[in-house]
């Protein structure tokens, strides 16, 4: 089964890193997958509901390990390509603005 499709929703919380959906296929999607900053690194959360006992319990998850490191693999490169966009974007705009006179500079001079 091939991933088609990878979304990365970035958030900026101290462990929990991004939201991902993924689309299996062309025609199947997965969503609320997470990237979890661990003690150990990186790692990719399956989606899960809380149970009346205060337990979570995967919704979806893969049946073996190939498959959970394929995901895994491809889950946290496309989030590492999010981060340079958004760095790159980031860059862009300060390049932008600090080319640009403020109104608010002369109020120093008065």
């Amino acid at each position: 089964m091939e991933i088609t499709e990878v979304k990365i929703f970035p958030v900026n919380e101290d462990k929990l890193k991004a939201y991902v959906t993924i689309i299996f296929e062309n025609c199947f999607v997965v969503r609320d997958l997470k990237i979890i900053n661990g003690n150990t690194g990186l790692f990719v959360a399956m989606p899960s509901k809380k149970r009346k006992d205060g337990t979570f319990r995967d919704i979806a998850h893969p049946l073996n390990s190939d498959m959970r490191n394929a995901m895994e693999k491809l889950i946290l490169k496309s989030y590492e390509e999010e981060l340079k966009k958004m760095t790159a974007a980031a860059h862009k705009s300060m390049e932008a603005l600090s080319g640009q006179k403020r109104n608010y500079d002369d109020d120093d001079n008065r």
